[in-house]
């Protein structure tokens, strides 16, 4: 039962008024298509629909009528709303679109959307935007497609016409290969609405896996990000996240009692600080949100529009032959001294500026976005001054997203090698340290973008290998004087090769440096690598910056040709 335009009442098996015959007038059917007539039933009462606004009078009644809805749309119908986002210290969804956009830039989609859901006292409730703000605008003069959860109709929740709202989006910004930025602070599905709102989320989720590796998807959480919600930021390439607001959680802290007993606060659960530093969710943590919006800008500059495009390249006044001597007193020659990896990054590119990624988790692996000679570059960096930069599994994780982003979005790689190995112990064998390890070998054999690996002090065992060694593919290999390229140090080979003859030497101490002298000489020297064409020269390290813009200068116009194939298999 239901009922018409008019609001006439559809009784179960009587056709609608307007589908009727005229009366006096006999309509004959066919015997068979006769449907016999159930017992009447009690009409149902629908809801009073207030009746629709008297038609204008004219054209510029019309479009003052527009205006004046698109008003209520925008600076929202409930005062008290707005009043409480600016008492958590939150902007509104349309400041925040206003702060990561070129002004006036913004071009709304949908701002008349309204829900179509009734019960539980939900048609009486239909705002316009139906609780996300959809639409386009630049970005540094490049354009990007936005959505922006608003918190101040049902919560951000999604329901459908949400839904559908941001499907259109990220429908457009695929079909015309522009970026999709989410500015996410909602409070999941829309709980009123039932499967509808779950099928909306599957909906985005399917574009999200369709989108990735096409156009840059960047998410940025300002507020609450729970249940399912929480899917679609992780299928995203880069999730910010901002500090004491943003929060990320499967189940909340209630579910969580209630399931297992363990009481946790929200920002202990799924907190931004979590995420930047134990779980990898948060590729960016920011302070507030203007700084937030300001870093995404900033990330926006260094990526493509697509996959199609390379990534924008500027004119830099940093000399590309500029002298790096600063280089030759920022690491040690001991193989077992600490440094900085991260000086050695700002001594190259260009104005010393970069943009790491994940700076807080994995940390003993450096990812970062930067510029040699004006162009885009991703950096692969080993962290002596964490766990002395050896290879882990979270370390491997971090680097195999990293290094397949650069790819799918045609950035070239350069990897700073100074590894020890695989960090050893039950703990990471246990965790699953050759599959997951595998991650990071796997990225690089998979890489069809410049790659340019730089040994800038030791490389030993099967890291050496994985981090982008000429053997799996590096297209250039360079080396610093000071390196060593072997299956393990010196000091640990000669324990194991000379075993027995130590067990037996009259004074094994002095006999054991003897074997180390004769290994290190034989085997670890800065050419024994070189000799066999497993690198391609030992280079000055102050000549590191021209070195690397010139070969990357090159390999631009590398063309790989790939087997066809459907997709690889990604170790687990």
């Amino acid at each position: 039962m239901g009922t018409d335009s008019r609001g006439a009442v559809e009784r179960e098996g009587e056709p609608l008024a307007a589908e009727r015959p005229h009366e006096g007038h006999r309509v004959d059917r066919p015997a068979a298509s006769v449907t016999p007539l159930r017992p009447r039933q009690e009409a149902r009462i629908q809801p009073v629909v207030s009746p629709a606004p008297a038609p204008p009078v004219s054209l510029r009644e019309a479009t003052a009528r527009v205006a004046d809805r698109r008003h209520r749309a925008v600076h929202g119908s409930d005062p008290s709303a707005t009043a409480r986002q600016r008492a958590q210290g939150k902007l509104t969804a349309r400041e925040r679109i206003d702060l990561l956009l070129d002004e006036d830039s913004f071009v709304e989609l949908d701002p008349f959307a309204r829900h179509r859901a009734t019960g539980f006292g939900m048609e009486d409730r239909r705002p316009d935007t139906d609780g996300v703000v959809t639409g386009w605008g630049t970005v540094f003069g490049r354009q990007v497609c936005v959505f922006a959860h608003d918190p101040r109709i049902f919560g951000g929740a999604l329901g459908e016409v949400f839904a559908a709202k941001v499907h259109k989006l990220m429908d457009l910004a695929e079909s015309t290969g522009v970026p999709i930025i989410g500015l996410n602070d909602g409070g999941g599905a829309r709980i009123q609405e039932g499967v509808d709102a779950l099928a909306g989320f599957g909906g985005i989720f399917r574009r999200n896996v369709r989108c990735s590796g096409v156009v840059p998807q960047v998410s940025v959480i300002f507020g609450p990000c729970a249940g399912g919600a929480v899917y679609s930021p992780a299928l995203t390439d880069f999730v910010f996240a901002v500090q004491d607001a943003a929060k990320m959680f499967i189940t909340g802290p209630d579910v969580v009692a209630a399931v297992t007993g363990e009481w946790i606060s929200a920002d202990d659960l799924g907190g931004a600080t979590i995420h930047a530093t134990r779980t990898g969710v948060a590729t960016f943590l920011a302070e507030d949100e203007a700084g937030c919006l300001e870093d995404v800008r900033y990330l926006l500059s260094l990526l493509p529009s697509n996959n199609q495009e390379e990534p924008p390249s500027v004119v830099s006044s940093d000399p590309v032959d500029r002298d790096c001597a600063a280089l030759l007193d920022v690491v040690p020659i001991e193989a077992n001294r600490s440094y900085d990896v991260r000086d050695v990054i700002t001594e190259i590119v260009d104005d010393g500026e970069y943009l790491e990624l994940h700076s807080q988790w994995a940390r003993n692996i450096v990812c970062a976005l930067s510029r040699l000679g004006g162009e885009v570059v991703g950096f692969v960096a080993n962290q002596p001054s964490v766990l002395a930069g050896v290879l882990d599994i979270e370390a491997a994780e971090k680097a195999a997203r990293f290094v397949r982003t650069c790819d799918a979005f045609n950035i070239p790689l350069v990897t700073l090698v100074d590894v020890p190995g695989f960090l050893p112990g039950s703990a990471q064998e246990h965790a699953g340290i050759i599959r997951r390890g595998a991650k990071l070998l796997y990225a690089y054999c998979d890489a069809s973008v410049p790659r340019i690996q730089v040994i800038l002090r030791k490389a030993y065992g099967g890291a050496y290998i994985v981090m982008d060694s000429k053997s799996i593919g590096a297209d250039l290999s360079f080396a610093w004087p000071s390196n060593e390229v072997a299956v393990m140090g010196a000091d640990a080979a000669a324990n194991i090769i000379f075993r027995k003859e130590l067990a037996a030497a009259s004074d094994p101490q002095a006999r054991r440096a003897e074997l180390v002298a004769e290994y290190t000489q034989r085997l670890m020297t800065p050419y024994a690598a070189a000799e066999r064409g497993l690198v391609d020269d030992v280079i000055d390290p102050r000549t590191t910056r021209s070195v690397l813009i010139r070969s990357l200068s090159l390999l631009r116009a590398k063309r790989p040709v790939l087997p066809h194939r459907k997709h690889g298999n990604v170790p687990l």
